[in-house]
């Protein structure tokens, strides 16, 4: 039976207040005007009841910004950062600082079957539990740019204002660890004092285990006045590491050699990752070691099993498979990384007596947005796979996948794949996402097309008060 005071309540708002219904991927509101044009407010909740500035007209949507909350939702928070919010200024890194985190997880929850469902027409078996950890303190990667305002005498460090392209105007900021928070105003110190205090544009902050990397981007030599500037700041802030950048990636180079390594370590498989400060690594070393965990657990790689880790990168997944299966092959799209990878495998092998062992490892550069079905096959046979794919996904996989599916059902228009009659596809796959619009599209051609079932699926909450979704997926061989 319908509540009568509540259905007389809402009659009597005004026409011009807007129900929020959800959220959406930006972490905007999504409301209906009463002529049904769709309304994406940026900071509403779902079930607030909010009036918004229209700043966007479209003919089936429009955009607009928060202005008054009339009714607010159970889920509102106070945001936890003083540069959070929608006023003049206010940091664009963040999102959703004003929804309580588990409501944060289950809006990217929500977000994960959305997509799969209504992009991939695909619907888990099971969904797994979301993979949580620290909401504060827990970015250990971030690019942070500088910029010296002549007009106010000052140095801006930090992450651009929310739309705009200057930065913000930060004194903290509270998902960086504690410790480098702490080191914001000092930075703007130290670029202050600089000689090269107009062409420094950019400060690259990688976090290992043991040591803070900081990468100082400059347009022009520093002079050594401003080089030993730099080591004073690190004397003095133990245990930041210089590094400088006068180009591109491939310049990056120590201020001073030795000291402690940058490294990372994944101590429930004894390895130690080392890296250098503009290799790919995960953004949270907390959730990635659960990460790592949960992914081998759902793979259950055993002794007598052949896997292959696509994506692979610097061996975060392959060296842990490798201290359970019999062989691995990781296969990685840059040159540098691989070489990394192995660097790292050789290095770990040799504590073969203080880790799990290392079973047979390779790994090679390939083009894996070229992949063939004549690729897969030359590659061998595994029983499983791992595939960890940037934001592109893993389409040309998935679609060699379905080829050679068609053709063990002989529904292919193509000729045969050389080789296929000898090979089988793995028959269970771990699909480890940063987009879950492609992880659907992939999940798609998989179950519809290559013959998988989706066995489990669930969020990793990577990005806490951002609307970034991780996820992961498992496929097992249906056929």
């Amino acid at each position: 039976m319908t509540d009568t005071k509540e259905t007389t309540a809402v009659a009597a708002y005004p026409d011009h207040w807007l129900q929020v219904e959800s959220l959406d991927l930006d972490a905007q509101g999504v409301a209906h005007k009463a002529d049904g044009k769709v309304v994406f407010i940026e900071g509403a909740l779902p079930f607030e009841w909010v009036s918004a500035n229209i700043n966007r007209h479209k003919n089936n949507w429009e955009q607009g910004t928060l202005t008054q909350i009339h009714r607010a939702s159970s889920q509102r928070v106070q945001p936890g950062c003083p540069h959070f919010g929608l006023h003049a200024g206010a940091c664009g890194g963040c999102k959703m600082q004003h929804l309580h985190s588990a409501a944060q997880v289950a809006v990217k929850q929500r977000a994960l079957e959305d997509n799969l469902w209504h992009l991939g027409k695909v619907k888990p078996e099971q969904m797994l539990r979301p993979i949580e950890g620290p909401t504060w303190g827990y970015r250990y990667r971030a690019r942070l740019s500088v910029r010296f305002v002549r007009k106010k005498g000052t140095v801006l460090i930090g992450f651009h204002e929310r739309k705009s392209r200057y930065v913000a105007d930060m004194k903290v900021c509270p998902v960086l660890p504690p410790q480098v928070s702490a080191m914001l105003m000092p930075l703007r110190d130290l670029i202050g004092s600089l000689d090269a205090v107009e062409t420094c544009p950019q400060i690259e902050l990688a976090c290992g285990d043991k040591v803070i990397a900081l990468v100082l981007r400059h347009l022009e030599p520093l002079s050594q006045a401003d080089l030993q500037r730099l080591r004073v700041f690190a004397a003095a802030n133990p245990p930041v590491q210089w590094w400088l950048q006068s180009k591109g990636p491939e310049t990056v180079c120590l201020l001073d050699e030795g000291g402690e390594a940058l490294s990372y370590a994944l101590p429930e498989f004894g390895i130690t990752m080392p890296f250098k400060p503009t290799d790919f690594t995960q953004v949270n070393p907390q959730i990635n070691r659960v990460l790592v965990s949960r992914a081998l657990r759902l793979l259950d790689a055993q002794k007598d099993e052949r896997v292959i880790d696509w994506f692979c990168g610097l061996g975060n997944f392959t060296l842990p498979i490798a201290t359970q299966a019999a062989e691995v092959l990781g296969i990685e799209g840059s040159e540098v990384l691989v070489a990394r990878a192995r660097q790292n495998y050789e290095e770990n092998r040799a504590q073969a007596l203080i880790n799990k062992g290392l079973c047979t490892t390779s790994f090679v550069a390939r083009n894996l947005f070229e992949i063939t079905p004549e690729m897969l096959v030359k590659d061998g046979v595994a029983d499983k796979w791992l595939v960890d794919p940037p934001r592109e996904g893993a389409f040309a996989l998935a679609l060699a996948l379905a080829e050679l599916h068609r053709q063990r059902l002989g529904t292919s228009e193509l000729p045969p794949t050389p080789g296929a009659q000898g090979w089988t596809p793995p028959k269970r796959i771990v699909y480890v996402s940063c987009n879950p619009s492609t992880l659907a599209r992939d999940a798609g051609l998989l179950v519809h097309q290559a013959g998988y079932r989706c066995t489990a699926a669930g969020v990793v909450n990577m990005f806490p008060h951002t609307a970034h979704v991780e996820s992961m997926a498992v496929f097992d061989l249906a056929v």
